[in-house]
Formats: C-alpha cells, structure tokens, sequence
C-alpha cells in the first residue's frame, strides 16, 4: 500500500518585482486621528500665519495685504539679525559644548566601576526637572551666590553678576542650557557605546592599541550615527531656545540675548503680529535646511543608528 505524498506546501505569498505591496485599511485608521490632529493644531494655523504675514494684521481688526513687505523690513531690521546672530552662536557653542560633556561622561559610565547604577541615575536628574525651575535657581546663583563667593575670594571679574554684563550674560545661558540638555545626550551615547561588541576591544588590545586609540579608531567610527543625531537634535532645540532665556536674563542686558524664539513671541503681544509671522517664517524656512542637512548627513553614509 502506497502512502499518498503530502500535498506541497503553499509559499507566503512574496510581492512581485515592480508590484506595489497592498497596505491593510486598518493602517489607514490608525494615521488618520494623528493626521487630523496634526493638521487642526499645527498644519493649519501655521498656513494661516504664512497667510498673515503678507498683510499688516495686527491680531485682531481688519487688515490689507502688504506683499513682501513684512520679509524686506525683517530682512533689514538690526534687532532681527541681531536675535538669529545670538541664536545661532549660542546654539553652536552649546552644541560642542554638551556633546563633547555627554560623550565624556558616557564613556566613563559604561566603564567597571562602583556605584554605576547610581551615578547613572544622579547623572540624568537634570532631564526631568523643569527648565524654567532650574534656571530660576541658577538665576540666584549667578545673582547672589557667584558674586559673594567671588569677593570673599578676591576675584574681581565675578563680584558682579555676569547676567548683567552685556559681554558675559550668554555664557550663563550656554551653561545653564547644556547642565539640563547633556542627561538626554548621555543617554543616547551610553545606548551607542553599549552597542560595540567587547570583542573589538579585545582584539585591539591584544594588537596593542592605547585607549586613545581604540577610542578614535573604534568607539567614534561605531558610534558616529549617535554623535550626527545627537548634534542635529541638539541644534535644532537650541534654536527654539525660550523659557530659559526669559528666566535667567529675560533676553537683557538690552537685547543682547533676545533669541529669534523670544523676539518672535515678544511681537505678538506687542500688536506686531503680521511682521513677527514673517520673522517666524523666515525661522521656518532656517529650520527645515537644519532637518535637511540632518537627512543629508545620516543618509547613504552607513552610519550606525
């Protein structure tokens, strides 16, 4: 007696060469609350800001349409340049800053120590306190603490407060926005150093390689896709830069640390409503060529992400 063979199992069904994949409704379902949010709180009143800014609206009352006015006044305004002028080098200052601190601490938190678990965690404490809480209390600091610390010590440069020097006010904001911003870097460092095999390491230890060395010639190759994403990031939210800069100078002395963010929203309570539409425009159009360089950077260059 024969044994009837099994019938042949059927393949998954493979999507062919050059044959679009079916996507499920269900999927459709899903994107469509998120699509529907996004449009009603962020696509639309920002079209309709892009819309104001070619006329002299003033946030309420009637208003005419102007043309390019609005841009070639920004475009030509000192107060304008000089608030992207202070935004940008304090967003690149504070960039090589943090991340250099972040990667410096994350190497040495994923070493064998003692306590790691603890130093981790004291490391991060920073990221969950609000913004403008810790730069109130560095505001005391700058103001009270520094200056008294200075002249019972003899240091003439610091028995003032730095947050009114015009030359000096900035550095308080770097240090008080990279003290919150490194934990957030530190860990997306420790993920990345985590990743690289140990056997690397032995290995080039074995060939004799300093830790200098297998530091440059493997940990930052493996890890460059963290470093592109973690300065991008970190660009990106130094240029929104807000609360802090309202807590610690509120943009003085003068103007000297008046973000785009702060002059922007400054305007709108101050009936230039139309004109601060095309200055966020403008910081629009800024931040979209930092998104593309980002895709630019991360894209065809095998980074490990």
């Amino acid at each position: 007696m024969t044994v009837p063979s099994p019938l042949p199992r059927r393949a998954p069904d493979t999507p062919r060469p050059g044959r679009r994949h079916r996507v499920e409704p269900i999927y459709y379902w899903f994107l469509l609350p998120t699509l529907l949010l996004f449009t009603a709180l962020v696509l639309a009143p920002a079209l309709v800001g892009i819309f104001y800014s070619f006329t002299d609206y003033v946030g309420f009352g009637s208003w005419q349409f102007t043309g390019l006015t609005n841009y070639i006044a920004v475009f030509s305004d000192p107060s304008i340049w000089s608030s992207y002028k202070f935004t940008i080098g304090f967003a690149l200052v504070t960039v090589v800053l943090t991340q250099t601190t972040a990667l410096a601490l994350a190497v040495g938190l994923t070493q064998r120590i003692r306590f790691l678990t603890t130093l981790r965690s004291i490391f991060v404490i920073p990221m969950v306190i609000s913004g403008i809480v810790v730069a109130y209390v560095f505001n005391y600091l700058f103001a009270n603490s520094l200056p008294s610390v200075a002249g019972a010590v003899g240091f003439g440069p610091l028995e003032q407060s730095i947050l009114g020097d015009p030359d000096l006010a900035w550095v308080s904001i770097v240090i008080v926005s990279a003290w919150q911003t490194i934990p957030g870097a530190l860990l997306i460092y420790i993920a990345g150093l985590l990743s690289i095999p140990d056997e690397l390491y032995e290995a080039a230890a074995l060939d004799g390689a300093s830790a200098w060395r297998r530091f440059r010639s493997i940990t930052l190759p493996l890890i460059a896709g963290f470093v592109v994403i973690n300065t991008i990031l970190g660009i990106k939210g130094y240029l929104n830069a807000y609360d802090i800069i309202v807590a610690l100078t509120n943009g003085g002395p003068g103007t000297s640390t008046s973000s785009v963010a702060m002059t922007i929203f400054t305007g709108y309570t101050g009936g230039d409503y139309a004109y601060q539409m095309a200055n966020a425009t403008v910081f629009f159009v800024l931040t979209v060529v930092v998104s593309l360089l980002q895709l630019l950077a991360t894209r065809g260059r095998g980074l490990r992400l």
